[in-house]
């Protein structure tokens, strides 16, 4: 099988949607194409972030992975957030993660920055063990906080 990874756009807006909504899903949320759509629409109608989608010779969305710029204070440069990557139950086992993994960093090394960033479950193990065969380091000398300002 061969896979194509390409920078998403608007022509491809349903297919990231459907995975985003897919991957959503797999952090236990409800299922809502219609928000998930509109979400991914606003992020490439903005450009406020770096969608790579990943597609075999027929066009079938096997997955993707989101950036988001950021910027370090401390070093002076632009870090990216590499907030979701998502492969579809099918496609797992072939690359594709480690292949949207390689292209996420070609990406912020071609945009000059210090580096990417990212966070995953504690308990995805997979995930992890993708993340740290490609370099990456958990980092341990800091705690990440969060102040959920939702009224739900």
């Amino acid at each position: 099988m061969t896979i194509h990874v390409s920078r998403a756009n608007a022509t491809h807006l349903d297919a990231v949607a459907k995975l985003f909504d897919a991957y959503r899903g797999f952090y236990e949320q409800p299922s809502n194409l219609e928000q998930s759509r509109a979400f991914i629409a606003e992020r490439m109608a903005g450009n406020e972030s770096a969608i790579f989608l990943a597609q075999d010779e027929s066009s079938e969305a096997l997955g993707f992975v989101q950036l988001y710029p950021t910027f370090s204070s401390i070093d002076a440069h632009r870090i990216w957030l590499l907030s979701d990557l998502f492969t579809a139950p099918a496609a797992r086992g072939l690359g594709v993660g480690r292949l949207l993994m390689n292209t996420a960093r070609e990406f912020a090394v071609e945009t000059g920055a210090k580096g990417l960033v990212l966070e995953t479950a504690t308990d995805n193990f997979t995930a992890q063990g993708l993340y740290e065969s490609l370099g990456y380091v958990r980092d341990t000398g800091y705690y990440t906080y969060l102040l959920d300002l939702r009224q739900d």
